[in-house]
């Protein structure tokens, strides 16, 4: 009986104090992207959510290589989701003993990564590729009231 080698790993993250929208916006540029890809993406977008997700890219390349010992070079973001966890509710102290409630939204951050190297459906993709100087580029003309000298044009 053959044994199928696992390709993919994965880290969670659980009661990160964020709204989940914010950190939706960041994960959809992370999506299918490679290793080296995301953390460079990661550091120069300005959103707080970013080092969160920083450390959870990071932990679960740290976890492909220990567990599968495969090579950063070589791992993909197969999955990338962010889910609603339960809010923090407080109450604030106002004036004439008044109270303010505080809500503070959780979300649960799941990362899953492939090891393109391991897995079958890359290798047979890549070998039905055409190659790229086969490719046949046609010109494209933009036609704009600018350029054509309809309107700026000075006698």
């Amino acid at each position: 009986m053959l044994k199928k080698k696992k390709t993919e790993v994965y880290a969670l993250g659980q009661h990160i104090s964020m709204s989940a929208d914010k950190a939706r916006r960041v994960i959809d540029q992370i999506r299918g992207r490679s290793y080296e890809e995301t953390l460079m993406i990661l550091e120069l977008m300005p959103y707080r959510a970013c080092y969160p997700i920083f450390k959870l890219v990071y932990s679960a390349a740290a976890n492909a290589s220990y567990n599968m010992g495969s090579n950063e070079a070589n791992l993909v973001i197969s999955q990338a989701e962010v889910n609603e966890g339960s809010t923090i509710k407080k109450f604030k102290p106002r004036a004439k003993g008044r109270s303010y409630p505080i809500k503070r939204p959780t979300c649960h951050i799941a990362i899953v990564m492939k090891d393109i190297s391991l897995d079958d459906e890359y290798l047979e993709i890549d070998s039905l590729k055409k190659p790229k100087w086969k490719k046949k580029y046609t010109a494209m003309v933009y036609h704009d009231m600018y350029s054509s000298g309809g309107i700026w044009d000075k006698k």
